[in-house]
């Protein structure tokens, strides 16, 4: 059966690469507005009330007032904004990270979407948490540098003007929009530590979390990673790798578009001193190709449909 779907803020970076995903699909009738249409909100309302599913790729402010628009209870929501990432009534869209969240997806109506940095950072962290072999009591630090896009408009069209400048370091009050939504979907008792910048590259992302386990106890860079493989065994989307045979993680200046997450445990030879690194596209696991993957799992089809997960 197909079921009808309103981009609202189809013109913005994330709403293309979830357009993208997302043609040549029969199972979803996308609803469009004329361009003069765009921010009626007469016409906005119709369109989110019409639709079986509402993607909202907006800024926070603009995502709160879309869901007060809704009139029914039918509609089903997946906002990519800030704005619903630790909101009472909202599921969390991370289908991998914790045992059972796939199944949660499925069942709600209103799905945040994950953060691209936490998508990271979360992913390596929560099932090590969650299995007592990382402490939920630790002082985290995320050192993580991101492809300009993430930054959306404003951001692309500074790279663009500044063509000298290859590297930002940003968040330097040590605040950012992300730290809540690590601390509470992590279970962690303190915030992390977070060092964002970004880089001369479009698209892409390292998330890096060091970690002095010989201060931590008796766990090992092995026993890491042997449970992260544990838990995502199977997975179509996430990938586990060791230290073996790795000498560095790159991220090109024209990367292709991927919906995969690479997660990467480096360690010295004594394995008490550790790295726990994911690599993903920031628009993809961290944004569009997240969207398309809730959709998928709340509309009852394979999550992997329109995903683009070539090696």
């Amino acid at each position: 059966m197909t079921q009808t779907l309103f981009i609202d803020g189809a013109v913005g970076t994330t709403g293309l690469e979830i357009a993208e995903r997302l043609s040549g699909r029969s199972e979803f009738a996308m609803v469009q507005l004329p361009e003069a249409q765009r921010k009626d909100p007469a016409a906005r309302r119709a369109a989110i009330n019409d639709s079986d599913f509402v993607i909202l790729c907006l800024p926070d402010e603009a995502a709160i007032e879309a869901v007060a628009l809704i009139a029914n209870d039918r509609t089903r929501v997946i906002d990519a904004s800030t704005a619903h990432r630790v909101a009472e009534g909202w599921t969390y869209g991370f289908a991998e990270f914790r045992e059972g969240q796939r199944d949660r997806i499925g069942a709600a109506r209103f799905v945040s979407n994950p953060g691209c940095y936490p998508t990271g950072f979360l992913a390596l962290v929560a099932p090590l948490i969650a299995r007592g072999l990382l402490p939920a009591d630790w002082p985290y630090v995320m050192n993580a540098v991101s492809g300009y896009s993430g930054g959306g408009k404003a951001l692309i069209e500074r790279f663009a003007a500044e063509p000298d400048i290859g590297f930002r370091a940003y968040g330097l009050n040590l605040d950012h929009k992300h730290m809540p939504e690590m601390k509470i979907h992590g279970g962690l008792s303190h915030d992390v530590i977070f060092a964002p910048s970004v880089i001369r590259a479009f698209r892409g992302m390292l998330v890096d979390i060091p970690l002095h386990l010989g201060a931590m106890g008796s766990v090992s860079a092995d026993d890491l990673l042997a449970e992260l493989g544990r838990f995502y065994a199977g997975s179509q989307i996430v990938s586990v790798q060791g230290r073996d045979d790795l000498s560095e993680l790159l991220i090109s200046e024209n990367d292709a578009p991927t919906d995969r997450l690479e997660l990467f445990v480096c360690a010295n030879a004594g394995g008490y001193h550790a790295r726990l690194i994911a690599r993903l596209d920031n628009l993809g696991k961290g944004a569009a190709g997240a969207a398309v993957q809730n959709l998928n799992i709340m509309a009852g089809l394979d999550e992997t449909a329109g995903l683009r997960l070539q090696a």
